[in-house]
This record gives C-alpha cells, structure tokens and sequence, in this order.
C-alpha cells in the first residue's frame, strides 16, 4: 500500500468516525427531545402498569418507542424498582418490552432511500431554524427533528464514497472479517461495540449501514446484532449499581434474558446458518441497499419479539433466579429509611416521570411534619413532657429529607426541564419551604408544652376540646390538600380553601374569647402569651397548606 493510500484510508476512517459521531449525536437529541415531548405519554403508560405480564411488555415497548432507547428505559426502570414504584414481577416484562420497542429505530434506518435523506436533510435544517425560536415546545420539536434528521446524516456520511463507500475501507473490512469470522468473537465484537457508544440502536444502526454497503457479509451480522444486546445491558448494569437489591436485581434479569436469548439464537444460526441466510433473502430479494440492510432489520426483530414470546412465561423464574444470585443484605435501621423513597437519580433523564416520584417524597416529608405537629400538640394537651424530645428528633430527619428533596430539584433543574416542567420544580421548592415551616411550628408547640409544665398553667374549661376541634380541621385540611396535588382532584380546592378560613375564624373567636375571660378574671395572665401563641401557630399551619395547594395549581 503506496503512501498516498494509507492517506486516503486515513482520511476514510476519519470520516467513518464522523459519521458514527453524528449518529450518536442524532441519536441523543431524539432520544432526549422525545423523553421530553413524551412525558405526559410515559407518564400515562406507567400509571396502567399492574402485574399482567402482557400489559407489562406493551408498557415497556411503547415507552421505547417513545423515547428510542431501551438503554433508558431500563435505567428509568430501575429507578422505579429502587423507589419501590415497581416490583419485580411487573418490572420483568417491562424490560422485555423494551428490547421490542428498540427495534424501530432499525427498521427506519434499513427503509431509508434518496428521498427520505432528502427529507431528512431538510428536517434537520428545519430543527435547526425552530432552535431559535423563544416557545419551549418548538425549541423541543426542533430538537427532535435536528434529532430525527442528524441520524440519517450521519448514516449517509458512513455510507459515502469517503467511508464505507471507499474502495480501500472496503478491502480493509472485508479483509478483517475474513480473520474475525468465528461467532463467538463477532459476538464479542458486537458485546464491546455496543458497551462503549452505550446505545444498542446506535450499533445496530452501523450494522445496518455496513451490511448494505456490502463490507459487511450477513451471515456475520448476525452474531455482531446479537452481541448488540448483550452489550446494551452495560447500561443497566451500570446503573443499578449503589441501588438496592431488587434494582440489582433488574440488571440481572436484563442480562439474563438478553443472554439466553442470544444463546439459543447463536445455537441455531450457528448449526443453520445457511437456511436461515437463505430465508432471509427469499423474504427481501434484491441486492440493492434497502433489501441489504432490511434483512438485517429483520433478523432484529424476529429475534427480540421471539426471545420474549420464549421467555416471558418464565418470568416468575426469572425473578427467582435473581433473588437467588443477589441476596438481601442486613442494613442498619438509618440504611432502612432512605431520605428518598420514591425519588431517584436514574429518573432524571425522565423530568415528568421525576416531577411525580419527587412530589410523593415532598408529601412524605408533610406526612411526618403533620405526625410531629399532632404529637407537639397531644403533648401540650396531655401536658406529657417526654413528646419534646420525640418532636425535636423527628424534625431532625423532616429537616434532612427537606435538604434531600431540595438538592433533587436542582439536579432535575440541570437536567433540562422544560419551562413548563420548570414551574412545577419552583413550586415543589416552595412545598418543601411550606412543610418546613410545619414542622418548625410544630416544635414551637413542644416550648408551651415546656412553659405549661414549668409553670403549671391551667385552662378554663371547654378550651382543650375547642383546641380539639381547631387540630381537626387542619387533618381535614391537609387530607383535602393530599387529594388535590397527589391525585389532581381540583374541584376539592373550594373546600380547602374554606376549611382554611374557618381556621383562621376560630382563630379570632378563641382569642376574642380568651380576651374576654381575662377581662373577667376567669384566666390567669400569665396564660396569655401561650395560648394566643398556640392558637396563632396552629392557624399559621393552616396558611402554609393553602400555600401547598395554590402553588401547585398555579405551576400545573
């Protein structure tokens, strides 16, 4: 090989790189502008998951569909396991479906022709130009159809004279696989390709391309695709690791499945590679790029649909065997208790999905600022000094899973909300300031529990019952504040609204009252400044869950 060349084979690898670059590109603004075009979509998928395995696999391949990446999917699952959202059962054939929803992208890429790179040219240019316009929803369609159109882009450069079009890049691939032939290290290929570019598309994609730029015989395509699923499970490996058990667990069964599957496919093609060759070109005959690269497009499919028509009535094995190869580890009673139960990290790529887990901490965290307020206020009823020191340490962790909740948001924040989701990243901060702000009158509350024991303050009578009935209001209150940003039930905020004013009319009758009594000397003065405080601070609770419903509705 003269000088000039190896140049030129130089320069063709460069462009080949190029090409595989601006796929992967594409590949990652479609993949991150549909999460988030898709949300409310992915949102009402996962809200129908429940523990029929075939509803479990439609989830899974409709949510990549979506987002066209199984690789995501998986971490967005594993999330959920590790939140205690799914459970294994229902994860299983969620990860089956996954591998079904990937297969889209090859079909598109194996259908391409002149025209529809045109098309896409123009799409990407288009994407480009709504990039600058100033409404979040167009900027997102932008960015998909720059996406969308970046992936043929890079197809076509890879396909070109300049890379696997070039005589000398031919020779060169044709030459490596006449040495790399033995499946089991196309196989292996197929494993390390996939694990490094971290996208089993991606590499099927290149596949493809090759295939129909005939560098690439199709009988050894077929091992390096099964590779490809092996190699995508990295991700979810990856991912599960400093989760729990069962999001360990995930990963395992993702690989497991993809392995067994790649097992008993690389078995028969092995023993009949021939005939399933054969079959291959019978169905898309032609020696043209599109029949090429759509029987490659198909074995794709055929295998993965296959692999989970095989395996999915094993799924309860499946997670039998996982439980048996990963055991649950004793933890400390603070291990236990995670700050975060339904939020997690692996769902940020997901905003929507992320908001939701994220507001269940948020009300996890009033949950226990409510449990402390009623315990600061049965111990000033009860006058039970020892309740001081349980509020004050069950407002310790209020207090840490505030700061958890917090540091979310802002991770969410960085990981490109959009405006819309945005607003709702503001006011979950405010919620989180409002429960704060619960828990700090509750601890208020423990030091006129300690003033009344000190300086033993009696009451009139009547006036623990009608405190009585001022803390019930504010459950009522909060159970209607629950329902409305929980659960969306709007047409409740009327009713909060009025349970929040006749707080605050209690309030005014209870202090009136009390100044009343102490005009007839029927009150000691020294129980002024506590009761009038009690009373303030139990209607400021009131103020700040009317705070929680109208922020949230006013960011929806």
């Amino acid at each position: 090989m003269t000088a000039n060349e190896i140049l030129q084979l130089i320069q063709s690898l460069i462009w080949l790189l190029a090409g595989v670059g601006v796929f992967i590109v594409g590949m990652g603004f479609l993949s991150d502008s549909l999460e988030k075009s898709a949300g409310g979509s992915m949102k009402r998928l996962l809200g129908k998951i429940s523990s029929n395995r075939f509803s479990g696999v439609g989830i899974g391949a409709g949510v990549t569909a979506l987002v066209q990446s199984s690789s995501a999917t998986s971490v967005m699952v594993i999330g959920l396991v590790n939140a205690g959202v799914l459970t294994l059962l229902q994860a299983t054939p969620i990860i089956m479906g996954a591998n079904v929803g990937t297969t889209i992208t090859g079909l598109l890429v194996a259908l391409k022709n002149d025209f529809f790179n045109m098309a896409m040219y123009l799409l990407a240019f288009a994407g480009v130009m709504m990039g600058f316009f100033k409404k979040e929803k167009i900027k997102i369609i932008g960015r998909l159809c720059s996406g969308l159109g970046l992936i043929f882009v890079g197809l076509n450069v890879m396909s070109s004279e300049q890379a696997f079009g070039n005589p000398l890049v031919e020779r060169l691939f044709i030459d490596l696989f006449s040495v790399v032939n033995f499946p089991l290290l196309l196989i292996l290929v197929g494993i390390v390709f996939t694990a490094l570019i971290q996208s089993s598309s991606a590499a099927t994609g290149v596949v493809i391309t090759m295939v129909g730029t005939q560098v690439l015989p199709l009988d050894l395509a077929l091992f390096i695709i099964l590779g490809a699923n092996i190699g995508t499970c990295v991700t979810a490996l990856l991912a599960s690791v400093g989760a729990n058990a069962n999001s360990k667990r995930v990963a395992l069964i993702h690989f497991a499945f993809n392995f067994i599957g790649t097992v008993l496919f690389a078995a028969v093609i092995w023993i009949f590679k021939e005939p399933v060759v054969n079959l291959l070109v019978s169905i898309f005959p032609g020696e043209d790029p599109t029949s090429l690269q759509m029987r490659v497009s198909a074995f794709h499919v055929v295998f993965n649909v296959s692999t989970t028509a095989v395996l999915l009535p094993f799924v309860k094995l499946l997670v039998k065997f996982s439980e048996w190869a990963i055991k649950d580890k004793p933890t400390s009673v603070e291990e236990e208790i995670p700050l975060l139960q339904f939020a997690d990290e692996r769902l940020l790529g997901m905003p929507t999905v992320a908001l939701v887990q994220v507001k269940k901490d948020a009300f996890r965290m009033a949950d226990m600022a409510m449990d402390t307020l009623e315990a600061a206020f049965d111990g000033f009823i009860q006058r039970d000094i020892d309740r001081v020191e349980k509020v004050l340490a069950a407002n310790e962790m209020v207090a840490r899973v505030g700061e958890a909740i917090s540091d979310y948001l802002v991770k969410l924040s960085a990981a490109g909300a959009t405006f819309a989701e945005e607003r709702q990243v503001n006011a979950l901060h405010n919620n989180v300031g409002d429960i704060a702000r619960v828990a700090e009158l509750a601890e208020n509350l423990t030091k006129y529990t300690k003033r009344e024991v000190r300086d033993n303050l009696v009451f009139s009578e009547g006036i623990h019952e009608k405190l009585g009935e001022m803390h019930l209001l504010l459950k009522e209150q909060y159970d209607l504040v629950k329902a409305i940003v929980l659960e969306g039930q709007k047409g409740l905020v009327a009713e909060s609204d009025e349970k929040e004013e006749q707080i605050d009319e209690m309030r005014r009758e209870l202090v009136a009252e009390h100044i009343a009594r102490l005009g007839q000397g029927k009150c000691r003065p020294e129980n002024n400044t506590v009761f009038i405080n009690l009373v303030s601070n139990l209607e400021r609770v009131g103020d700040h869950l009317n705070f929680i419903v109208h922020d949230s509705i006013d960011s929806i």
